[in-house]
């Protein structure tokens, strides 16, 4: 046997069908017309959840708007509320503050013409014990703590606020000088009581 005679014959190319190709196309039709009912069915079903979706979307904004109207409502009527309470507060503190002033210039005028009477009612042991230029001394040092309580009772707490604050402007250093020394004695006497 030859090598011709083992190799299979090779088939004639068939010749479609006219049938078949007719089939094959109107499949091929159907196909594609079932395609574009489906993407139309589908842009049709994501048009309406988007027009679905932006009708939520504008339903929400709203109702969020409705929301932040009312809390900011509310938080204007509290803070109105808030804001005339602390007027109120205001006013109790101030009022409640003069009262103090008041009390403490008083205390003070007080415990000034005391000191000024202590030192008049000492100055004779001050002429016996030292002489009398040191109680000479002593009797003005006592009419100036009177003449300086009758002052303080005389002004009201204003006029005394105002003295103070014109010192400061005219002497600036004394002021200071006078705090530090007022804070070192109010710290010995506490440092003296604590101890």
């Amino acid at each position: 046997m030859t090598m011709a005679d083992t190799t299979a014959p090779t088939p004639k190319p068939r010749k479609p069908r006219a049938n078949s190709v007719k089939k094959t196309a109107t499949r091929k039709k159907k196909t594609t017309a079932k395609v574009a009912d489906n993407r139309a069915e589908a842009k049709a079903k994501f048009s309406a959840a988007l027009d679905e979706a932006k009708a939520g979307a504008a339903a929400l904004r709203a109702e969020a708007a409705g929301r932040a109207d009312k809390y900011r409502e509310k938080a204007k009527g509290q803070s109105t509320e808030l804001v005339a309470e602390a007027k109120e507060y205001g006013v109790q503190a101030k009022d409640k503050a003069g009262e103090l002033a008041v009390e403490g210039k008083a205390k003070a005028s007080d415990a000034l013409a005391s000191l000024g009477k202590i030192v008049a009612e000492n100055a004779g042991v001050v002429d016996e014990k030292m002489g009398e230029k040191y109680g000479d001394y002593a009797r003005t040092a006592s009419r100036s703590l009177q003449e300086t309580a009758a002052k303080i009772d005389a002004k009201s707490v204003d006029e005394i606020g105002e003295d103070a604050r014109e010192m400061v402007r005219k002497s600036p250093g004394l002021a200071l000088g006078i705090a530090a020394v007022a804070g070192f004695m109010l710290s010995r006497l506490f440092r003296g009581n604590s101890n």
